[in-house]
């Protein structure tokens, strides 16, 4: 059975959402959270974050809530929160699992 494209989330996915789990964001906004979040380990440049963000618009995980000028904020949705909340369990199972090696 062929995988849907956002059963497993990449890195960058994962912390795309994890940015926007409790408030909504800017672009600029999100980047600079991976940032800080990751100690500067995972930078996320402008293509590829709004090539996810597009994605995620699509799979309606997040929506733009507001435009100025070039600035789009986006929120997390219910099914956004939902895909974040599966990964965040795989990635803990995956944690466990290597405990016992």
């Amino acid at each position: 059975m062929a995988k849907k494209t956002l059963d497993v989330l990449t890195e960058s996915m994962f912390y795309i959402l994890m940015a926007l789990k409790n408030e909504p964001k800017c672009g600029t906004d999100i980047a600079a959270y991976i940032s800080k979040k990751t100690n500067s380990r995972l930078i996320i440049g402008p293509a590829t974050l709004y090539t996810i963000l597009g994605k995620f618009e699509q799979e309606k995980y997040v929506k733009e809530i507001s435009v100025v000028g070039r600035k789009r904020t986006y929120e997390l949705t219910p099914k956004g929160r939902e895909a974040y909340e599966r990964e965040l369990q795989r990635l803990i199972q995956c944690v466990e699992d290597a405990k016992g090696e």
